[in-house]
């Protein structure tokens, strides 16, 4: 319906014509408002819902859509995902980008882990690769994770962010140590999503059609270089907006700068990882790049933005749980919380049926038995409408065994182990730590002593002896550091 000098006709959400949008209706030139001018409180109404709940971590975002481009046909070897069976193979995919503690308001060039989310729209339906920005996370046990976001909130008698709580839990937790050193480097604070890499960070595994299972790492290294803020060149762009990075990656794919990545991975025999010298499923350690070699993959090239922010950024669901034929899991034991975790969060806060939402939906046929509940607006098309329950007898979807995936190879009984106990925690750390220059060395120390402002002393001692245990270099250089702050003039201070 249009209007011949205006444009298409305004109506209701029923499809009704609106004919005028300016005025209430009331009763006479200064009564009041009429309880059926049902246009009025439509708009009022859906007003007040046209927000849902943010995401509890990774509530800050930024996403946009592209293509995954296989360019070598090595990994064919490990599994029969078919979005990786021939050079030149395009999949569709969508990448959001996020910090982990801010809220939806917070600025985007704050020092924070990025995460690094991937769908990949296959023909065997949806591929959710849901990493960061580092291959390493500060916990490898699901138990501490609701602990360890509690630290990166805001305390619930000041409302404000607690450098107490955070160095407090890490100084306690001493497997955090190889984050932490990354999260207060030069790489800590991205100058925008496209200088940054991905990594999966979890260990997966990639299997084929003769049952053959390799565990695998998944990286996405940036080819846009990589570029970061300082402390204070951060302050000066927050001081100039607070979506620096929502202005940066928007406005690179509008101009037609669209950036990439290389796909690579890390493969892992079962044998091998039996006789490593770590757990090769923990989330704090990375595989050595001389042991296990970085394989090259495809390209990733994010070249279109969402026509609608909220529909394909906000409401876009990634879940680890979403994997396909060829790709699975492995005993990582944070990733096997993820898995429930994920689809958990969408339904609270999306709705029951959040995978059938346009940006959600699979671009392959998607047949199965889910029922009713909020949201059920999409057309579940079993063929039969007698066909609502399986097994029947009227021809409805049923299994397909040829995709069941080979045994997952697991040793040891059911049991609760420390996860401190014979574990390492400083010979990764201290090999990062040996790669940075003294320029990297010295704005590592002082980002730490930046961060350490009002913690109280047992506590700074408690993670200096965690620095120092790393590398002695390490513990004097942020000792030294925060003597600096504390014997610097306060301008200085209020600066740093």
């Amino acid at each position: 319906m249009t209007n011949s000098t205006h444009g298409p006709v305004l109506t209701t959400t029923a499809g009704a014509p609106v004919s005028d949008n300016q005025n209430s209706v009331t009763a006479g030139a200064r009564g009041p408002i009429l309880l059926q001018d049902y246009q009025l409180i439509e708009k009022l109404a859906h007003q007040n819902r046209e927000r849902i709940p943010e995401r509890v971590v990774h509530a800050k975002g930024w996403g946009a859509f592209g293509t995954l481009t296989i360019t070598s046909d090595v990994v064919r070897g490990y599994t029969n995902a078919k979005l990786f069976d021939a050079i030149g193979k395009k999949t569709d995919l969508l990448v959001r980008f996020s910090t982990v503690a801010g809220e939806q308001g917070a600025a985007d060039a704050e020092r924070d882990v990025r995460g690094f989310a991937m769908k990949f729209y296959t023909e065997d339906g949806n591929w959710d690769l849901v990493g960061n920005n580092t291959p390493v996370f500060f916990i490898r046990d699901p138990y501490k994770f609701p602990d360890f976001i509690r630290t990166q909130k805001r305390h619930p008698r000041s409302n404000l962010r607690s450098n107490t709580a955070m160095w407090d839990f890490w100084s306690l937790s001493p497997e955090s140590l190889h984050q932490v050193t990354i999260l207060m480097s030069d790489r800590g604070l991205p100058v925008a999503p496209m200088y940054m890499n991905g990594y999966g960070s979890h260990t997966y595994s990639l299997w084929n059609d003769a049952g053959e299972r390799v565990w695998v790492k998944f990286h996405f290294k940036t080819l846009q270089g990589h570029r970061h803020l300082t402390n204070a060149e951060a302050s000066e762009v927050v001081g100039r907006s607070r979506e620096s990075y929502q202005e940066a990656l928007f406005g690179a794919i509008e101009d037609g700068c669209f950036p990439k990545w290389t796909m690579f991975v890390q493969v892992m025999t079962q044998e091998r990882a039996k006789n490593t010298w770590f757990n090769p499923f923990d989330l704090t350690k990375v595989w050595p790049h001389a042991d296990f070699p970085l394989i090259e993959v495809g390209e990733v090239e994010l070249n279109r933005n969402p026509d609608n922010y909220f529909a394909e950024v906000e409401q876009a669901a990634f879940s680890p749980s979403n994997i396909v034929r060829g790709i699975s899991f492995s005993p990582d034991k944070v990733l096997q919380a993820r898995i429930f975790a994920y689809g958990d969060a969408h339904r609270h806060r999306i709705g029951t049926h959040y995978e059938a939402l346009p940006v959600n939906a699979p671009k392959c046929p998607v047949r199965h038995y889910h029922k009713d509940g909020a949201m059920r607006f999409f057309h579940n098309d079993t063929g039969n409408s007698d066909a609502y329950y399986e097994p029947n007898s009227y021809a409805g979807p049923v299994e397909v065994r040829r995709y069941q995936e080979p045994p997952l190879d697991l040793e040891g009984a059911a049991a609760r182990y420390d996860h401190r106990d014979g574990n390492d925690d400083y010979r990764q750390p201290a090999a990062l730590f040996a790669l940075f220059d003294e320029g990297q060395r010295e704005r590592l120390f002082s980002n730490v002593a930046a961060a350490m402002q009002g913690v109280p002393q047992s506590i700074v001692e408690r993670q200096l002896a965690h620095f120092t245990k790393c590398d002695p270099a390490y513990g004097a250089g942020v000792a030294a550091a925060l003597d600096r702050v504390k014997t610097a003039p306060r301008t200085s201070q209020a600066a740093e």
